[in-house]
Formats: structure tokens, sequence, C-alpha cells
């Protein structure tokens, strides 16, 4: 599932740039669909190329999301946290007894 997910992540990203790169720039510095002409007209373009970067930044906010909540939890259902306690109990709630930091309990 996570392959799934990143793999997507990358193709919505390329094409985020893509995209991005075509829209026509504001100040003439950026983007690459500055000339005039074509199939479409630069009014029509503009919109389809608005609302597709829109779509596409919906789709990788959504997946990102979804990435998040599938790493966060593993195939036993625990969480990240729950097993850096259980593998480090230094991390967790100290006795009064250990001394900070090793988990060892003192001698006095």
């Amino acid at each position: 599932m996570t392959t799934v997910l990143l793999i997507i992540q990358l193709l919505v990203a390329a094409g985020l740039v893509g995209v991005i790169l075509m829209q026509r720039s504001e100040g003439g510095a950026l983007g690459i669909g500055g000339g005039g002409g074509g199939m479409m007209s630069s009014r029509g373009a503009a919109n389809v190329l608005t609302r597709t970067t829109m779509l596409l930044g919906a789709v990788f906010i959504a997946n990102s999301i979804l990435l998040a909540v599938v790493a966060s939890v593993d195939a036993d259902g625990r969480s990240v946290f729950d097993r850096t306690v259980e593998e480090n109990p230094a991390i967790g709630v100290l006795d009064e007894e250990e001394e900070p930091g090793t988990g060892v309990p003192t001698d006095g």
C-alpha cells in the first residue's frame, strides 16, 4: 500500500511541476507557455491549467495525509511512538530509583 501511494505521490509531484511551468507568468520571467497561438485561446488554456493545478494540488495533499497515516501504523496496529517506548524504556516515565537517561537503577 505504501509503495502504491509513493508512486502516486511522485507522479502527482511531477505533474504539478509540469503544469506549473506551463502556466503563463505574470512577470514574464517564469513559465514556458508565454507564446500566443495554438489550439486554445490563452484564456481557455489558463482556466484549464488553473483547474488542473488545483486538482493535482488537492490530490497531492490528500495523498500526503494518507501516507502519514499509513506510515504511522505498522502491521501490528501499533503506533511508531508505542514501539519507541517499548524498545527504549529510558524514553518512558522514569522511576525515582533510575538514573535519568540510562534506565539503570542507582546503587544509593
